[in-house]
């Protein structure tokens, strides 16, 4: 292990939850958008998307094992995709929307406010715990190169 592995592990984790921010305001952004893609010459509403994380370090003994003996420093998060939630869009009933089918149903994005704030809510909360924790592994590395004074 590294002097500044701990600090790769947790920039990792700051870049993760800073995308997982940027997703929830964008999501937040186009609750209201009615045609967010355009597919098959039909306007589709916005969906809503959702990153995916997952740790550098492969999840069997074996590739940990082998990674430990040859100290490859592979740990950290990372995202992997950003996908798009395949919930139905809400119908909304308004017949003067632009829109709106022939039953005066208009399809709205997939985005719940209040699911979103919790996200945020949760990536915001992660994100400060990890400047806590950067914050003293540097506070940490500092006093220990004061030590040779």
């Amino acid at each position: 292990m590294t002097i500044f592995q701990n600090m790769n592990i947790t920039s990792s984790a700051l870049t993760a939850n800073r995308l997982r921010m940027d997703v929830v305001s964008s999501n937040m952004a186009n609750a209201e958008t009615t045609r967010g893609t355009y597919v098959n010459g039909e306007w589709q509403p916005y969906k809503r998307k959702m990153v995916v994380m997952q740790s550098d370090r492969s999840p069997s003994f074996s590739s940990v094992l082998h990674s430990e003996i040859n100290k490859n420093q592979n740990n950290g998060v990372k995202v992997t995709d950003i996908a798009e939630d395949n919930t139905p869009f809400n119908l909304v009933y308004n017949p003067t929307h632009p829109d709106a089918n022939d039953q005066g149903y208009v399809q709205m994005p997939n985005v719940d406010p209040l699911k979103e704030m919790t996200d945020l809510i949760s990536a915001t909360r992660s994100y400060e715990a990890n400047v806590t924790v950067f914050n003293t592994n540097k506070s940490i590395l500092t006093k220990a190169l004061e030590i040779g004074k």
